[in-house]
């Protein structure tokens, strides 16, 4: 156990030991602090009376108070209780995520009653600031360690790099990290490399997390990696879609013979899922099952969500009949899914069903349920089935959420409803819901679908004064959207006028066009036959060097060909070409029936000669 090469230093990166422990400044504005100070004062007499009738060990501490009065107790207890009972108090407090009243204490005990605190006391607190989000705090306790002549263990250091991950600070994780292993600050644990394992795949460093694991395997034996270590792995690659890694680590399970658990499969299931290779995870759930590790809830959950996902509904009530022969219950993620399917679907009635089916089974339906529901009636423009669901919400203890507004909102706009959306849009803010981003384009997009553009401009331009709704994200991304879906329904409508006004005015406040706005408007040009415009716009677009992209340059190469101006759009498509795009289905259509009307032009005939070994390709 090597001390000497520590720098303690490099952790007390807060300004002084002593003042981040004492100074109460961290809890001045906590309302523990004075819950505290009124309890001392108030219950300090009557307790000591009662001291001897209740006899209030840790084991009965249900919350705070209790906490409080057993804590009072002992420390007017004489000769005072030894530190270990002290410890479990804390420990108590902290199962009941009291964190700011357990530093409370810790302070207390160690300052006011001079109880000599040790390495676990010192522990738990720096626990408690680690899952205060207060990591640095932390740091400053292991100060303590050192002046006391202690010796931080695994523990200690573990607790440290949790903290560290938690706060997302992924590179003085990795720093104290390799302190550790380089200074022998203690016995590394199976857990502590879990601890930094677990962290850097969480903040997607897998890359690094498969180095540890290399390193754990040249380590000692019980440093070995075991399951839970390589799940993590697994299901780290799994989440960045590398799946090919995540099963060659899967194989090394097997050839190490490290047992595979439930969490393994699930990792690999729902990564082969996602990626809708069905027959690997069919594959694997027989695999599974050889292993006698059968399949829980989150496992079928993962097949049915992306069966259903990808349309395929019926096999995933299959999946779920299979899942009763196990008994294993369907939840309400399992429900959700299947509603979800069916929706995409359009198969309302049988989505409707799974929806009353849930009561049947005591699986409570949630916000997620309905809003699944509504969303799937407002889709088929069922609008009346859908505030029938969502007037029934609050009936049933449900607070509507932002989500469930806006698609309500959009379902009536769609409708033609739009004075009843309206009326809803006031509604949702008379009961404090902010309006988020969607809501406002889901407003301005539904006001320009019902030709009622003016009102439109009057939203955008409260939301000019007013900054753009939903402070959390860049305005100007926001902004730029709101007066796309105006310019867009201006084009819609064939007002190609009116749209290119608001353009040009963009600039007078202070708002860039995107790729969006540029590839709205030279397609509403084209659209409307007015090629010249068109050709400017895309000019404009980059000498503002802003970037067309794939859909930028599909709409003008077909604007192009339906105005009969077969070399411009020839020499367009070169230009996508060299850019690796290819064009979409709607204007090759569009080139295929020139093809058929003008057999004779050359050009066409050469841009379809060079799409095909391109689309033949694309297709082997």
């Amino acid at each position: 156990m090597k001390i000497k090469g520590f720098l303690l230093g490099h952790f007390l990166s807060s300004s002084s030991i002593t003042t981040h422990v004492s100074g109460n400044s961290y809890f001045q504005s906590n309302s523990h602090f004075l819950f505290l100070f009124r309890h001392f004062c108030t219950n300090s007499v009557s307790n000591r009376n009662s001291r001897d009738k209740m006899k209030l060990g840790v084991e009965n501490i249900r919350n705070l108070d209790d906490a409080f009065r057993l804590y009072d107790n002992m420390s007017t207890a004489r000769p005072l209780p030894s530190v270990i009972q002290f410890n479990q108090l804390l420990s108590r407090v902290v199962n009941l995520k009291e964190y700011s009243a357990a530093i409370y204490l810790f302070k207390d005990i160690s300052y006011n009653l001079g109880v000599y605190v040790d390495e676990y006391t010192m522990t738990i607190a720096i626990n408690c600031y680690c899952l205060s989000n207060r990591v640095d705090f932390g740091f400053s306790i292991l100060g303590w360690f050192f002046k006391r002549g202690c010796v931080p263990d695994v523990f200690t250091f573990s607790t440290l790099l949790k903290g560290l991950f938690r706060e997302n600070k992924i590179n003085e994780a990795q720093e104290l990290f390799r302190k550790m292993v380089k200074e022998e600050l203690c016995e590394l644990s199976a857990v502590t490399y879990g601890t930094v394992i677990d962290g850097l795949c969480k903040a997607g460093n897998v890359a690094m997390a498969i180095e540890l694991l290399r390193l754990m395997e040249k380590g000692r034996r019980i440093c070995k990696p075991n399951t839970h270590i390589y799940s993590m792995v697994i299901n780290g690659l799994c989440k960045d879609r590398m799946i090919d890694s995540a099963m060659k680590l899967f194989d090394e399970m097997s050839e190490k013979c490290i047992p595979p658990n439930v969490v393994t499969f699930n990792a690999l299931i729902c990564g082969l899922c996602n990626l809708s290779h069905w027959e690997e995870a069919k594959m694997l759930l027989k695999k599974m099952i050889d292993y006698k590790i059968y399949p829980n809830v989150i496992t079928f959950n993962s097949l049915v969500d992306a069966l259903c996902k990808e349309g395929l509904v019926d096999e995933a009530e299959d999946v779920i009949h299979i899942m009763r022969q196990q008994n294993v219950n369907p939840d309400i993620f399992t429900y959700n899914s299947l509603m979800d399917g069916y929706c995409l679907q359009g198969r309302m009635d049988e989505a409707r069903n799974v929806f009353d089916s849930m009561s049947n089974k005591n699986v409570a339906s949630n916000i997620w349920s309905y809003n699944i529901l509504i969303n799937g009636y407002c889709r088929k423009k069922k609008i009346d089935d859908a505030m029938h669901l969502f007037r029934d919400m609050p009936r049933k203890g449900m607070k509507p959420d932002v989500a469930t507004y806006n698609t309500v909102l959009q379902g009536l706009f769609h409708c033609g409803r739009y004075s009843c959306a309206l009326k809803l849009f006031d509604e949702l803010q008379a009961i404090g819901l902010k309006p988020d981003f969607y809501t406002y384009c889901n407003v301005l997009d539904g006001l320009c679908r019902n030709s009622q553009v003016e009102r439109a401009l009057l939203l955008l331009d409260a939301l000019e004064r007013k900054g753009g709704g939903d402070h959390h994200h860049h305005h100007h991304h926001h902004h730029i959207s709101y007066y796309n879906i105006v310019i867009d329904a201006l084009c819609e409508a064939k007002q190609v006028g009116a749209a290119r006004a608001i353009f040009s005015d963009l600039a007078s406040k202070g708002m860039e066009p995107d790729v969006v706005t540029y590839t709205i408007l030279i397609k509403g040009c084209s659209e409307n036959g007015l090629l010249e415009e068109a050709k400017d716009i895309f000019q404009k677009m980059e000498q503002a060097s802003v970037l067309p992209d794939e859909i930028t340059y599909n709409v003008i190469v077909k604007g192009n060909l339906k105005g009969g101006k077969y070399e411009k759009a020839a020499k367009l498509f070169e230009e996508m070409d060299a850019k690796g795009y290819s064009l979409d289905e709607s204007t090759f259509e569009l080139l295929l029936s020139l093809l058929g009307e003008t057999e004779q032009n050359p050009t066409i005939l050469k841009m379809i000669q060079k799409l095909a070994p391109n689309t033949l390709k694309q297709k082997s």
